[in-house]
């Protein structure tokens, strides 16, 4: 077994792990000092439309252009008095976008780039896009996420309780923030693919909150009958046991999606393919974070508020400090205690911590009388 797999296997029985919801606190105050630097960023730098969302005049040329990309902004700026934006694609032509353009004002635009970039003016191709059509895709997308939710709330609360729907809703909001945010602070475009490539995100974020949630719901199942094992301790023990699995899935995503972003928009200049997988990447990695250090530890906090939760954890505490007063571990008390609710805790996961090892008669010492 390789030495990630047997960390796994470790952390899924309890013999490693790492408190997360005990530094819960910490990893609140990293996620706010994130989310408001991408509030900020958002607020200062606001978010680079796309001509999609703005309207304007796109251009694309069949062959190769006698000037540089740089040297064809300069021109496209010019021409049209305009910001632009120009993109080498993959034939060796350009793709230049200018924003607030008529149909008068394209044509002119196409002459006058015909005789710049020395290509006949047939070979120019010139598309107008209304921002009307941008405002539309903005309206569905909003639509969209309002939808999904609303779905996504429904459903956890259902499936779960109402305490995780909360907890994962939140975790949405911080991982949509954030990406967003970084959007505007390096100013990538946004396109339709970026909607898209947000949409797509939310998914892979629940898929990751989803796991720790069914793993935690079966660990709590019959707290109450048991005074071994706090609630957060439990939660503590199911993102350990997942953790192995939350980190392979989100590398595995990730890496098809760094190659799109570094080496197809970045060493091979398919400025295009950034719009998308910006968004994915830094979705992934935030979804990963989110599902580990803000959703569950939301979720015991929520719990831990509740009378019944929050007498068992007095009850725990208060027998653990009577054993410790006594110079006895507080498993060496529960002996002989809730033994069923053990045997279930063995499997599912309670708390990070050693296991106890068979006795010297080939008994556990939780089974002795």
């Amino acid at each position: 077994m390789s030495r990630l797999g047997n960390l796994g296997a470790r952390l899924y029985r309890g013999e490693v792990g790492y408190d997360f919801i005990g530094n819960r606190k910490i990893w609140y105050g990293v996620s706010i000092l994130i989310t408001i630097t991408a509030i900020v960023g958002l607020a200062v730098s606001s978010l680079n439309m796309g001509i999609e969302f703005k309207g304007g005049a796109v251009f694309t040329t069949d062959t190769k252009a006698k000037v540089s990309v740089s040297q064809a902004h300069e021109d496209a700026v010019a021409a049209s008095g305009h910001e632009a934006i120009v993109q080498e694609l993959g034939n060796g032509g350009l793709r230049i976008q200018i924003t607030e353009v008529d149909t008068q004002k394209a044509d002119q635009i196409k002459a006058q780039l015909s005789e710049d970039l020395g290509i006949p003016e047939a070979k120019i191709n010139a598309d107008l896009v209304g921002p009307s059509w941008g405002e539309q895709i903005a309206n569905k997308a909003w639509a969209g996420l309002g939808i999904f939710m609303v779905l996504v709330v429904v459903y956890l609360a259902i499936a779960f309780e109402w305490r995780m729907a909360i907890a994962a809703l939140i975790a949405l909001i911080h991982d949509i923030t954030i990406t967003v945010g970084v959007y505007a602070l390096v100013g990538f475009e946004v396109t339709p693919g970026t909607v898209i490539g947000l949409l797509t995100i939310l998914g892979y974020s629940l898929y990751d909150t989803v796991v720790v949630f069914d793993s935690l719901k079966e660990g709590t199942a019959g707290i109450t009958k048991q005074t071994r094992w706090t609630y957060s301790e439990i939660a503590n023990r199911s993102i350990n046991g997942t953790l192995v699995r939350s980190i392979n899935t989100t590398v595995v995503a990730l890496l098809p999606v760094a190659g799109l972003l570094f080496i197809g928009g970045g060493v091979l200049g398919a400025g295009m393919l950034n719009d998308i997988s910006l968004s994915l990447f830094v979705g992934l990695a935030a979804g990963a974070y989110s599902s580990i250090f803000i959703a569950t530890p939301l979720v015991a906090d929520l719990k831990e508020r509740e009378p019944q939760i929050k007498a068992l954890k007095k009850r725990i505490l208060a027998k653990r400090a009577a054993a410790a007063a006594k110079g006895e571990s507080a498993e060496d008390e529960h002996d002989g205690q809730d033994g069923a609710y053990d045997e279930d805790t063995e499997h599912a996961g309670a708390v990070v911590g050693q296991r106890r090892q068979t006795g010297g008669h080939g008994r556990t010492p939780r089974n002795r009388r």
